[in-house]
């Protein structure tokens, strides 16, 4: 009978089952599940390439882990402010379908391996994770490390080298950007309503009906990476409404499918059955205010079979 590794070796298993964890983390802290898989990924190379007289000298791996994989993403958020600069057109952050949704590679669906769920929750939904990308990356790994994963500043201090005064300063100023931009928070079946009707009034092509739905101010941005067309109606209800309408008479036959997006109601385009958009939707009250479509393949790659 075959014994798996972790049995023989609890210290193995304690590492394995901190991966889900640095999953979850370093998507927040990055905004991207593909870096966030290669961050995990060479934190647990760092782990093994030492010997085991040092890994035994670790009081607590999955603590040592959660520091290493930190400080690789706040290298990484430095680095991206540099290499969004030659970035095409707006970045925005890689939405993530329910777990049920996720794509297997071949057009079909697969459950998720438990441990690289992203668990979707309010601090993965669009609107704070573009908060957190407009902040600096000390503000942005503080505030994830101590508001959402609730370390304490002690322990934020020693993973970002940085004294817990300093780090305290830097949640409050964070904590003030995400205060600014969060709107009143509306039901999710409330918001599931919006969605529904916005989907409609889209496909019946009536510019009345979305420039009703959405804010007069609403903000409509798109990202296609430079890979395709992602012209977005930047503001203004009526502007908004009118490209919608006018997308569909351009390209016939897409169909308009109502999905979870991190964690909230969202819409799904498909065009010949393969997805080519994902739309996450910002509401307050009975109007939506912000929506961002994503466009680009390389990041609707769970949506997809790539």
């Amino acid at each position: 009978m075959h014994t798996p590794p972790e049995a023989l070796d609890p210290t193995l298993s304690a590492i394995v089952s901190e991966r889900r964890r640095l999953i979850n983390l370093a998507y927040r802290l990055l905004g991207s599940l593909a870096d966030a898989e290669d961050v995990v990924q060479e934190a647990y190379t760092r782990w093994y390439a030492m010997s085991r007289a040092q890994q035994d000298a670790i009081e607590s791996p999955g603590g040592w882990l959660t520091t290493v994989a930190s400080r690789i993403c706040l290298d990484l958020l430095g680095s991206a402010r540099v290499r969004r600069e030659s970035y095409v057109g707006e970045w925005l952050p890689e939405p993530l379908p329910d777990h049920a949704e996720w794509a297997d590679g071949s057009g079909g669906r697969r459950p998720v391996d438990p441990a690289d769920r992203v668990t979707l929750d309010e601090s993965v939904n669009m609107a704070l994770l573009v908060v957190l990308d407009a902040m600096t990356p000390a503000e942005r790994v503080v505030f994830v490390l101590h508001d959402v994963f609730r370390y304490s500043f002690a322990e934020v201090a020693e993973i970002v080298g940085r004294s817990p005064a300093a780090c305290r300063q830097l949640a409050t100023s964070a904590r003030r950007r995400v205060d600014v931009s969060r709107a009143t928070i509306t039901p999710a079946a409330q918001q599931a309503s919006l969605v529904r009707q916005f989907k409609q009034a889209w496909e019946e092509k009536d510019i009345a009906a979305l420039i009703n739905l959405l804010d007069p101010d609403a903000m409509g941005l798109a990202d296609g990476g430079g890979v395709v067309n992602a012209a977005p109606p930047t503001g203004g209800s009526e502007r908004i409404a009118r490209y919608l309408v006018a997308m569909l008479d351009l390209v016939p036959g897409l169909r308009l499918l109502e999905r979870t997006v991190n964690g909230q109601p969202g819409l799904v385009v498909q065009q010949e059955g393969v997805t080519s958009t994902v739309i996450a939707f910002d509401v307050e009250g009975d109007r939506i205010t912000r929506f961002w479509a994503m466009r680009n393949p390389e990041k609707l790659r769970p949506w997809t079979a790539g």
